[in-house]
């Protein structure tokens, strides 16, 4: 009798694979579909949360992996539509990625996906870049900057929070 084989379950094993052999090679670490930004080290997390073109070819790799358009090397010759949309979950992983280092920091209380496997940050971004815009990172009350941050409007909060980011790469994970 031939096996059955659930296709879901076979898609996820192989997107598993493609996005996160580079990322196993690259940090010397294992990832699998349930791994969620908590679970990154604070090595990986800090070189994730680092802006420029490193980190930004790491988050090209899984991204391009899990939604199987061919490794991270060959960004540039995917056409531009596809490029942008990349670009674009690699935007908002980056933010979450910098994000979960202010909570590991403590100075936030909670930002919507930090609890969500990074799989399914990939393959459902738009839908949680919503829910995110919906529902901002919170700053916590321990913070020396909160009396000033519970004054500014949700939109303004989240600008005072992106501007927290030079200080906590400074800080991360030296704390």
């Amino acid at each position: 009798m031939s096996k059955v084989v659930d296709l879901n379950t076979y898609r996820m094993e192989t997107a598993e694979f493609r996005g996160f052999s580079p990322w196993k090679k690259r940090f010397g670490e294992e990832y699998d579909r349930r791994t969620k930004l908590a679970d990154l080290s604070d090595t990986t997390l800090r070189f994730l949360a680092t802006p420029g073109e490193e980190s930004a070819s790491a988050f090209y790799e899984l991204i391009m992996g899990v939604l199987d358009l061919g490794p991270g090397t060959k960004f540039s010759y995917l056409d531009q539509k596809t490029q942008m949309e990349v670009v674009d979950i690699h935007l908002f992983l980056s933010d979450q990625t910098r994000f979960e280092m202010m909570r590991r920091l403590g100075w936030l209380d909670s930002f919507v996906p930090f609890d969500l496997p990074l799989m399914e940050l990939v393959l459902n971004s738009e839908r949680m870049k919503t829910e995110s815009r919906e529902t901002p990172p919170r700053l916590s009350p321990d913070h020396p900057g909160y009396d000033e941050y519970a004054q500014l409007t949700i939109r303004d909060r989240e600008s005072f929070i992106r501007r927290l980011l030079p200080k906590a790469l400074e800080r991360f994970p030296r704390e």
